[in-house]
């Protein structure tokens, strides 16, 4: 089975937000896993980056990625002149960092954030050819990583209004139960739309807190797109951290900066 990216329209440069098709990866990180941290084979999940990259016509050695911790710092990727000029390398590059996005304006160069039911978002600036991919859980929400993002590339030139921007999939107000008290902070937070009640259940609509907060960074309506499809309604499509229990794969979402 080939290697699957869902895309959008949008978006005007290659980018993707992988599926969990067309790997090589068994069991529960079957098939496409690309997370090293969840206990699969470091051999398959490195040959599953080398389909990625395939699937995203962009060397592996130019990919920029970063150590996830839910927080709201943004950084920019750091490729070496000399592996931009040889069009990259076929060695995986450590992560940049700390940090829950990351962005880059040099040319040929890609990112990408893992997930597994956090809502993935790539930003693209057509006018100043700079591109950034954004990892945005309840945490990262809650802290607007994904306004400190276009905060990011607004302090390079970029005009929010000008901005494009993709969310990905990512667990659904039809699964996402949370606490009473969650409920509350994100119902303070960004209004009652996020948040509702059905049978004594609080469930969160993430991927609206997340398009609410790019709206408010200054971005158009029309300039946002979000993918309604839910990580843990579709097993056999989506790994999910929340369905099941923490055993699983990770996906990228990747945006290559090839305008």
């Amino acid at each position: 089975m080939a290697t699957e990216l869902l895309t959008s329209s949008l978006l005007p440069v290659p980018h993707g937000f992988a599926t969990r098709a067309g790997g090589v990866s068994e069991g529960p990180f079957a098939s496409l896993n690309l997370g090293f941290s969840t206990g699969d084979d470091r051999e398959k999940v490195e040959e599953n980056l080398r389909r990625l990259a395939v699937a995203a016509g962009a060397p592996l050695g130019l990919l920029s990625r970063v150590s996830q911790v839910h927080g709201d710092r943004v950084l920019e990727a750091r490729v070496e002149e000399a592996l931009v000029a040889e069009e990259g390398a076929d060695t995986l590059r450590p992560p940049e960092g700390e940090a829950d996005a990351l962005w880059t304006g040099v040319p040929g160069t890609w990112v990408a954030v893992g997930t597994a039911d956090c809502v993935p978002v790539l930003l693209v600036d057509p006018d100043g050819r700079r591109v950034a991919a954004v990892h945005s859980g309840w945490k990262g929400t809650d802290a607007d990583i994904s306004a400190r993002a276009v905060e990011a590339l607004v302090a390079r030139g970029a005009r929010p209004e000008r901005l494009l921007a993709a969310v990905g999939p990512a667990i659904q107000r039809c699964c996402y139960e949370v606490s009473a008290e969650l409920g509350q902070r994100f119902t303070a937070r960004f209004g009652s739309e996020v948040v509702v009640e059905e049978g004594g259940r609080i469930r969160l609509d993430l991927s609206r807190a997340v398009r609410l907060t790019l709206l408010g960074a200054g971005l158009r309506a029309a300039h946002v797109d979000v993918l309604q499809v839910c990580t843990a309604c579709e097993p056999s499509r989506f790994f999910s951290h929340r369905r099941d229990a923490g055993r699983t794969g990770r996906h990228l979402n990747l945006v290559v900066n090839r305008f």
